[in-house]
C-alpha cells in the first residue's frame, strides 16, 4: 500500500494560500502572496532536501497542478524541475480533460475512489503539495498517513486555510519537529484516532 503524505506551508493563523510568490494565487483579492520566501534559512533547505530524497509521485489538486505545470517544465538544469518533470503527477480534477505536462494522470471520474484504488497499489509514496481542497477531501475519507506542516511565525488574517470549515475532528501524533533560525516550526504528524475527551473538573 502506498502512503499519502501532505506537505504544507502555513501561517500561525492557518493560512496556506500563495506562500511562494505574489502571483501564485490571488483568488479573493489575496495580497500577501510570497509570505514564506523571506523566512528561508539553511536548516529549512536541508529539511526540504531530506524530505524529497525518497522516491515519490505527486498527488495534486487542480489549482496547484496548474501552478506547477506553468512553472516547472520551463526550468532547465534545475534538480527539482528535473524530478517533477520525470515523476508521475496524479491530478484530482473535475474539469481538466487533457494536459501537456508529461507523465500526468488525470483522476477526473470518481476521484476519491480513484485515489483509494491508487493508494492500494504497490509503489512509491504519494506526496501532496499545496492542494488545500484536496487535503480536506483526503482528511474526510481518512486517506492521509502523514502531514508535514511548516508553521511560519506570521499572521495574515485572511486567505485559504489548511483546516477550514467542515474539517473532520481528529487526533494527531507529533512524530518529528525542528525549528529554523527564523522561527519556522517544521513538523510531521500522523493521524492518531479520535479526539480524546477529558475534564479538569474534580
Amino acid at each position: 500500500m502506498r502512503k499519502i503524505i501532505t506537505n504544507t506551508f502555513m501561517t500561525l493563523d492557518g493560512v496556506m494560500q500563495a506562500p511562494g510568490g505574489p502571483d501564485e494565487d490571488t483568488e479573493s483579492g489575496f495580497e500577501y502572496g510570497g509570505w514564506s520566501v523571506t523566512q528561508w534559512d539553511q536548516l529549512m533547505n536541508e529539511a526540504m532536501i531530506e524530505a524529497m530524497k525518497k522516491p515519490y509521485d505527486l498527488l495534486l489538486g487542480r489549482v496547484t497542478y496548474e501552478i506547477f505545470a506553468a512553472h516547472w517544465p520551463t526550468l532547465k538544469d534545475d534538480p527539482t524541475a528535473d524530478l517533477f518533470n520525470r515523476i508521475n503527477k496524479y491530478v484530482a480534477t473535475n474539469s481538466l480533460t487533457d494536459t501537456a505536462w508529461e507523465n500526468t494522470v488525470l483522476l477526473n471520474q470518481d476521484t476519491i475512489e480513484q485515489i483509494k484504488n491508487l493508494k492500494l497499489t504497490e509503489g512509491i509514496d504519494l506526496q501532496v503539495h499545496g492542494s488545500g481542497n484536496l487535503i480536506q477531501s483526503l482528511l474526510r475519507h481518512g486517506l492521509i498517513d502523514q502531514m508535514n506542516i511548516w508553521i511560519y511565525p506570521l499572521v495574515i488574517g485572511k486567505g485559504k486555510r489548511l483546516f477550514g470549515e467542515g474539517t473532520v475532528p481528529a487526533n494527531f501524533k507529533l512524530v518529528k519537529h525542528i525549528v529554523s533560525t527564523t522561527g519556522v516550526i517544521i513538523t510531521s504528524f500522523e493521524q492518531n484516532g479520535k479526539v480524546p475527551i477529558g475534564s479538569f473538573a474534580s
